[in-house]
């Protein structure tokens, strides 16, 4: 059974560096075929997603975040990492890593999220 659980600070002031930590447990991040997403859900919106990290350590982010997005990983401990820079009042969400399977091309397992505020 796939765990991720993400972990960070709830409160972030605008224009500082949002860190994000997702902790994988019960399968590697390393393994072929599956890619690890951080997706986020603003108040009142839909499902965005942030960007990817692949088995492989390469990376894909979304255009629209893309400038200010960096995603990476630690394989010796088996966690993801975001980090959002210069953030704003509308980067307040809902963040969650997700697990994505290629074959499949869906999601298949998702943390249960962690609230970000952007406020000062």
């Amino acid at each position: 059974q796939v765990q991720l659980q993400e972990s960070g600070p709830g409160l972030v002031k605008p224009s500082q560096t949002l860190s994000l930590t997702c902790i994988v447990s019960g399968g590697s991040i390393t393994t072929t075929g599956y890619n690890w997403n951080w997706i986020r859900q603003a108040p009142g919106k839909g499902l965005e997603r942030i960007g990817s990290i692949f088995y492989s350590g390469g990376t894909m982010y979304s255009p629209s975040l893309q400038s200010r997005t960096a995603i990476s990983r630690d394989t010796s401990k088996n966690h993801i990492t975001l980090q959002l820079s210069s953030v704003t009042p509308e980067d307040t969400a809902v963040y969650y890593c997700a697990r994505w399977v290629a074959n499949k091309l869906g999601y298949d397992y998702w943390g249960q999220g962690i609230q970000v505020t952007v406020s000062s």
